[in-house]
């Protein structure tokens, strides 16, 4: 399959993304537990369907020692047992503020709540604004149809 368009070679392209990319830098340079950062990353990526986004966060996360049982379980988080109640509560804010269309009231107080009983200001200020630039970025890959499979961890760093 063959992209749509190729972002790094359109010039409009290049204007907006450089002013896109630093922001997604600034919150994995956050507080935030990186592990947290690539689950939920990867949980708005398997709910959106974009599979250059799923590529890449599974890779990131494996390579940076994530096990292979908890990159499987993302999909089915609430049964699974190996995740941190502070990685729920991440992951289920993760879940409402990508599925605002499905939850009429957007992200519902109590999930609220929970997340903030785990992380500081600052980390949820890190945790919405990777909620809402992977949620962006993934419509952006879908739309242009990007391919996934050939991601190297480390590529875009």
């Amino acid at each position: 399959m063959d992209a749509r368009l190729n972002y790094f070679t359109s010039p409009i392209a290049g204007k907006a993304l450089k002013h896109l990319l630093p922001a997604g830098r600034a919150v994995k340079d956050s507080s935030l537990p990186a592990a947290t950062q690539e689950l939920v990353a990867l949980r708005v990526s398997q709910i959106n369907g974009c599979a250059v986004c799923i590529d890449m966060h599974t890779k990131e996360a494996a390579a940076a020692g994530e096990t292979p049982v908890r990159l499987h379980l993302v999909a089915a988080w609430r049964e699974a047992t190996v995740f941190t109640e502070a990685e729920r509560a991440a992951l289920e804010l993760a879940e409402e503020g990508t599925r605002v269309a499905d939850a009429a009231g957007g992200v519902g107080d109590e999930v609220w709540t929970r997340a903030a009983k785990y992380y500081d200001e600052e980390q949820l200020t890190a945790l919405v604004l990777l909620i809402s630039f992977m949620n962006m970025v993934n419509r952006l890959n879908i739309i242009t149809q990007q391919p996934a499979g050939d991601y190297e961890p480390g590529q875009f760093h």
